[in-house]
């Protein structure tokens, strides 16, 4: 063989074999398993690392602990601490006969304040007991809806009987502390309310009148049917999403839970509202943990994939990694967090996604957790920027964007306030200021710039604040924003609704208003949302398809007693929210947390879904499906299929003008997005028209694009798929498959 040609061979075959070699080591490279890693934290928890977890372990620990104790003091302290724990593992008969125990060991050496101290503690044992037997155990559709009433009322009295007695002495009592005579009061009410005893056996002096209940607007009754329906999920804290993950046109559900071992949950919709469990048929298996979630589409195939972040409220133990779930087309998921690039390990709940840069693929910001009580290392992040590099992968580019943070991020939420093309971001800072920044622009798919406009725009409230997000609540074409407070004790809380208002103190809720020149104006007092809501979840969208934004916020606090409704809000022509939580049932007294908006049935009507439950064992509940009863106005439903686009259309700008029947004409504007920071709608866009018949003009912005397409007559109550490159838009029949894929 010549030596030129065999120079040659010997170079093509070391090619080949090192082709070969790389293809072996690819083969044989351990891919990051996300079940195992997660097991992995599971197993190797301490007792002691969560104050949410193990409750078994610690009343071992504290009960060992008590048992060589012999100073009277710490004895004290142990045994309520041992009272304590066993409420929250759920065992409120040996709370019980500990407290009682300290009642009768104590009866003379107890200084005032610690013995009403107890006597509280054994009251709301007591009303713990009748609320597990029958609000939990023997679960209604009424169980816990306040006011409590109907099926609602406690078969099992014990519990109760003996909490409004205890509580009844406690406010008799001229030692009891005025400030917790207030929570004492409403724990009262409650339990005459659970008795069936409500208002007609409250002592007068004590009584919260009904009138203090009542809604300001007559929104008609949402019976509460998850059972019904076939969502069956008891479980702690957590996310949700609503949505059509197999683009058969029927939203389903998916449900995660903040424990280290809770199952990631998915309800497939069986195409008539009515939902069956598919957890393990999609794949989902071994999948646990995460408080929130939020779905995408990142890799522009049409279907709908979910990102999980995980640690939240466990701070230094919350080092969890997130999951990128990537929707395979045919029902299943896989993790796919490692090989995008997504892989980190801070305690977060907060993620959100938008086209930033404009390349036509969805790019994320993750919030983190870092709280000033933790000694991070130096360096640590509280958040991060990934650019979507259009080939399932990303790049994290927080630094370089401008965007730095400081404390503990909570909530955070895209979108383009200034109406230039570029989606801006707010975050919400639990125990700071808030941010805005603006997205300073680039060349498209370029590195993105943002600018702290925080100071300028006027929106740093509140200091402790919670869920937030863009929205035209005033359809005046500007992105408005909110953010709800997190910080109010239950007694604040009762001095609302008795009429002390001016007294009551606490973070409440920003409104801000766009005034359209890049500042806002907080309009809370005036709209009428100047209320202690301590939001944990919340989302929006259409109860009345009146084309305004209403409201629901998911309330409470780890703190078993505070226990207090869930609130919705109508949004009354952009003027004013009415409270209509008593007149549509939806005042659940459990913890509120993930909620979102949506047709379940497609009967046109948004339908609202809540996961329920706190963050211990025995604060465990039942999810809530509240259904629509109707309104008689009219809809429009979207399937946005995007080409230049991100294909979910993700930050597309819609107007629609509207004719009422008496020939006014107004506008409605929306954008896509699955709502507020904690629970996730569809992506899917469901408008109101209120009475019109039909849409005289729609204006679809496309995002990233600048594609603009204008449609005009098109009819009322109907579903139509647009696509960026064709002229018309297509009526598609409620529940049929639709567009799955689009060229890019």
């Amino acid at each position: 063989m010549p030596r030129l040609k065999r120079l040659r061979f010997v170079i093509a075959a070391g090619v080949v074999f090192a082709l070969a070699a790389a293809v072996v080591y690819q083969v044989r490279r351990p891919r990051f398993d996300m079940v195992a890693t997660l097991a992995q934290f599971a197993a190797r928890e301490g007792v002691w690392d969560n104050q949410w977890d193990k409750i078994d372990e610690k009343l071992a620990e504290l009960r060992a602990g008590l048992s060589t104790e012999r100073d009277p003091s710490r004895r004290f302290a142990l045994k309520r601490e041992i009272a304590t724990h066993a409420l929250y593992q759920g065992d409120a008969d040996a709370a019980i006969q500990t407290l009682e125990e300290m009642l009768r060991e104590y009866a003379s050496s107890l200084p005032p304040r610690l013995a009403e101290t107890v006597k509280a503690d054994l009251a709301f044992a007591h009303l713990r007991r009748g609320e597990t037997e029958n609000c939990a155990e023997h679960h209604t559709s009424a169980s816990c809806l306040f006011p409590i009433q109907g099926e609602g009322v406690h078969q099992l009295k014990r519990g109760s009987t003996e909490a409004v007695r205890l509580y009844g002495e406690l406010l008799s009592d001229p030692k009891t502390d005025p400030e917790n005579a207030l929570s004492y009061r409403w724990l009262l009410n409650l339990g005459y309310q659970t008795l069936g005893q409500y208002p007609d056996h409250v002592p007068p002096q004590w009584l919260i009148p009904p009138e203090a209940f009542q809604s300001e607007y007559d929104i008609g009754r949402f019976p509460e049917e998850a059972a019904k329906r076939g969502i069956v999920e008891f479980g702690a804290a957590g996310g949700l999403i609503l949505e059509d993950f197999d683009n058969d046109g029927h939203l389903d559900v998916m449900i995660s839970h903040m424990g280290l071992t809770d199952q990631l949950e998915y309800f497939h919709n069986n195409g008539d509202g009515t939902f069956t469990r598919m957890t393990e048929q999609a794949g989902l298996k071994g999948l646990v943990g995460g408080l929130n979630m939020v779905q995408t589409d990142y890799n522009n195939d049409g279907c709908i994939d979910v990102f999980i972040p995980r640690g939240a409220w466990r701070h230094d133990s919350g080092k969890l990694p997130p999951s990128l779930l990537r929707n395979n087309c045919d029902g299943t998921f896989t993790d796919v967090t490692a090989q995008a690039g997504l892989l980190s390990y801070y305690p977060t709940q907060t993620a959100t996604w938008a086209d930033i840069n404009n390349d036509g693929y969805v790019d994320l910001f993750v919030g983190y957790e870092i709280d000033k009580r933790v000694d991070w290392p130096p360096g640590t992040k509280n958040s991060q920027l990934y650019l979507n590099n259009g080939n399932g992968t990303f790049t994290e580019v927080g630094a370089a964007s401008g965007i730095q943070l400081e404390g503990m991020v909570k909530g955070a939420s895209w979108g383009d306030y200034d109406n230039d093309g570029w989606p801006d971001l707010y975050v919400s800072i639990l125990g700071g200021r808030n941010r805005l920044f603006r997205n300073l622009g680039t060349s498209r798919g370029g590195m993105p710039k943002f600018a702290d406009v925080t100071a300028q725009a006027g929106v740093a409230e509140q200091l402790v604040s919670f869920t937030t997000w863009f929205w035209d609540y005033n359809n005046d074409g500007w992105p408005d924003i909110f953010v709800s407070g997190y910080s109010a004790t239950l007694s604040n809380l009762v001095r609302e609704y008795i009429g002390q208002q001016a007294q009551a103190t606490g973070e409440k809720p920003r409104l801000y208003r766009n005034n359209k020149d890049g500042t806002f104006t907080d309009v809370s007092q005036s709209v009428g949302l100047d209320k202690l809501l301590l939001t944990m979840g919340a989302n929006f969208g259409d109860l009345d398809n009146d084309g305004f934004l209403d409201f629901y916020v998911g309330t409470g606090q780890p703190n078993l007693s505070v226990l207090i409704p869930n609130r919705m809000f109508r949004n009354a022509e952009g003027k004013a929210f009415q409270d209509v939580t008593t007149s549509g049932g939806f005042g659940h007294l459990q913890k509120g947390h993930a909620v979102a908006f949506g047709d379940i049935d497609n009967t046109g009507n948004q339908d609202v879904v809540e996961v329920m439950g706190g963050v211990y064992p025995s604060d465990k509940f039942w999810t809530a499906l509240y259904k629509n009863p109707g309104h008689g106005n009219h809809w429009v439903k979207l399937h946005l299929v995007g080409v230049k686009a991100n294909r979910l259309g993700v930050g597309a700008r819609i107007r629609m003008v509207l004719k009422a029947p008496d020939g006014t004409r107004r506008e409605v504007f929306s954008t896509v997005s699955s709502g507020g920071s904690f629970g996730a709608s569809s992506l899917r866009p469901h408008l109101g028209l209120g009475q019109s018949t039909n849409i005289e003009l729609l204006e679809l912005k496309w995002p990233g694009s600048g594609t603009v397409q204008t449609f005009q007559g098109l009819a009322a109550d109907q579903t139509y798929e647009i696509r960026e490159d064709q002229p018309a838009a297509k009526p598609i029949t409620a529940g049929a498959k639709v567009s799955a894929r689009a060229t890019k």
